[in-house]
Formats: structure tokens, sequence, C-alpha cells
């Protein structure tokens, strides 16, 4: 099917629907189409139920007839620009992007162009037809690492679906100031910070969030952590480090007072002054393909300014060992 053409679907509510909203029905008769987006649709007048107009919320009986009108709708706003991707796997259904630190990944007011979402829609113009552009999940600017990109509805249906399952596992690497003495879950609501828009907080009633971290490797007023996302919240991981005390190392929002901890080397403390960034990397990913059904897994190292301030910090600690040794890594 060539997702890039008009088309019309169609379909008969099964008797084990009946009663249900017309969108939950329509995401379980179509299971390739987001609620959200079937909901648009409907609201869009693509969606006929017995050769009528429909809403959302109307309930459904078995056996009706229903047509769906899927016009494709590309994002003329974004333009592709010829920018370099680092891409580690691509098919007809999704690709895995390294994302360097330094690039947003979507455009918005102060970032209009030269984001991942312009360099997609240059390499793979098709993605222009997609909910904003295919992105599954996204990274902060400074965040290095891995993104998972859909290439078809079906692909970016099944993907976010995972997400919201937590069937996909996101791992990161991160250096935190001070020492953590054991791994733990740090379970803290967030949300809007109250007074500062653009900054998220820990909140009495924000959304869950949950993230999972185990020590790595200790040194005289540092930690490295490897950090799994249970959930996806904005700036999460940075927030929830900086909510223990153990911001992590040169984050700009959530890091504080920039400080150097005392009896350190001249070596690490000019590393430290020179990071330029929080220390935040996308390691792994790992997910179920969404046509294959087969569960894929891919790594990125740390890039070199990582790297290099995790060897400052090992030679600071008089330790020589590799990242993660005698650590289950």
């Amino acid at each position: 099917m060539n997702e890039s053409e008009e088309r019309t679907l169609q379909g008969v509510i099964p008797g084990h629907l009946h009663g249900w909203r017309l969108d939950q029905a329509l995401a379980s008769l179509f299971a390739d189409f987001s609620r959200s987006r079937l909901q648009d649709w409907i609201r869009a007048g693509r969606v006929e139920l017995d050769g009528r107009g429909c809403r959302p919320r109307e309930r459904v009986c078995g056996g009706q007839q229903v047509s769906l009108r899927i016009v494709p709708e590309a994002e003329t706003r974004l333009q592709g620009e010829d920018l370099p991707l680092q891409v580690l796997y691509a098919d007809g259904d999704l690709l895995v992007i390294d994302k360097p630190a330094g690039i947003v990944v979507h455009p918005a007011v102060g970032n209009p162009a030269g984001t991942l979402v312009n360099a997609l829609l240059h390499h793979f113009p098709e993605l222009a037809r997609l909910p904003r552009a295919g992105l599954v999940h996204r990274l902060d600017k400074n965040t290095s690492g891995l993104l998972v990109i859909a290439r078809s509805e079906r692909a970016h249906t099944t993907l976010v679906r995972q997400l919201q399952a937590r069937s996909m596992s996101r791992e990161y690497l991160a250096v935190a100031q001070g020492v953590l003495l054991s791994g733990g879950t740090i379970d803290a609501p967030l949300g809007r910070h109250p007074v500062d828009r653009k900054r998220i907080a820990v909140i009495a009633g924000g959304r869950r969030a949950v993230t999972h971290y185990r020590v790595l490797e200790r040194y005289p007023a540092h930690t490295l952590l490897r950090v799994q996302l249970e959930t996806g919240r904005t700036h999460q991981i940075r927030v929830h480090f900086a909510h223990i005390r153990h911001p992590l190392v040169g984050d700009p929002s959530y890091g504080g007072r920039f400080r150097l901890a005392a009896g350190i080397g001249e070596p690490l403390r000019q590393a430290l002054r020179a990071f330029p960034r929080q220390a935040l990397h996308a390691r792994r990913l790992a997910l179920v393909h969404p046509a294959k059904g087969e569960r894929l897994e891919w790594q990125s190292s740390p890039p070199a300014d990582l790297a290099a301030l995790i060897a400052a910090l090992r030679v600071d600690a008089g330790t020589g060992q590799s990242l993660g040794e005698g650590h289950g890594a």
C-alpha cells in the first residue's frame, strides 16, 4: 500500500465492540493509527458511519459500516536541510539515529531551523506525511545518543504504544555530582515549574515519573551511572537527579551554581570547567520491530567530550578501568 496516496478504508463494527465510543472502536478496528489521529480525522469529516458524519464520542453498534478516508498531510511548515545524520539502522519501518549533542530535535521558537527534523526531512522526505515527522520520542538539545524514528503510520503507532506500555527500553549514561553509594529508583511526579515555565520541577499533582539507576563507577566527588527510564517525561533524568541533590555535571538549568569539589587535581578541574553540557548520553535502545515482531537492540559509545570527561575522572581517582568494568555494565 502506498501511504503517500489518498485512499479509503472500509470496515464493519464487530459485535464485541458494541457500545464502545467511535474513536475507541476505530482504534481497535484500524490498529495502524493512533486514537488521537483518528479523533482528528473524525472531526475533519473523514469518517462516515453507515454513510453519515459522526462524532468521536458517539456510541457504535455491531454491524455498522464504517468508512475512513486517508488524506496524506505533508508538513509544509518545515523544510528539509542538507545536514549530516548518523544513521545506525534503516528499513521501511524505522530509523535509528545517533544524535550528537548540540542539535535540537524539533523546530520551535528560537530554533526554527538546523534541527534533527530538518535533516530527516531532507534525507527521508516521505517523513513529512507522518505526525511530528516520525518522531517517537525526543532528546534534549545537549543530550547525545540514540533516537528511533518511524517511517510509516503503522510503525509510528506501534512504537508509541511500546513507549506507553514501557516495553521500549531506553538506557542512559550519566555523570552526577557527588558520590552515590548504591543504585536505586527515583519516583517523583514532574510538571512545569510554578515560577519559571521553561523549567520542569518535582511538584505535587504532577505526572508520575520513575527513573531507575545503578552505580557503574565512583570517584572522589562524582558518580558514573547507568540510568533507565520507566517513564519519559521532559527533562526527567536531569530533574530527578537534581531533586536528590546529585545534579548532572554541566547541567545549565538544573545543576545549580558551578562548584569544584575540594581536593581534585588541576586536570580534572579544567575538564569540568570546559565540559559544555549536561553529562548525559542515551547509550542503549531496545524495542520490538513493528513489522517483524523481533526484539532489536542498538548501542552507542559515549561521544568524545563525555569519554574525555570520564577519562579525566578516572585519572584523578587513580583508576584505569574500562567503562563499567566489574559493575555488570
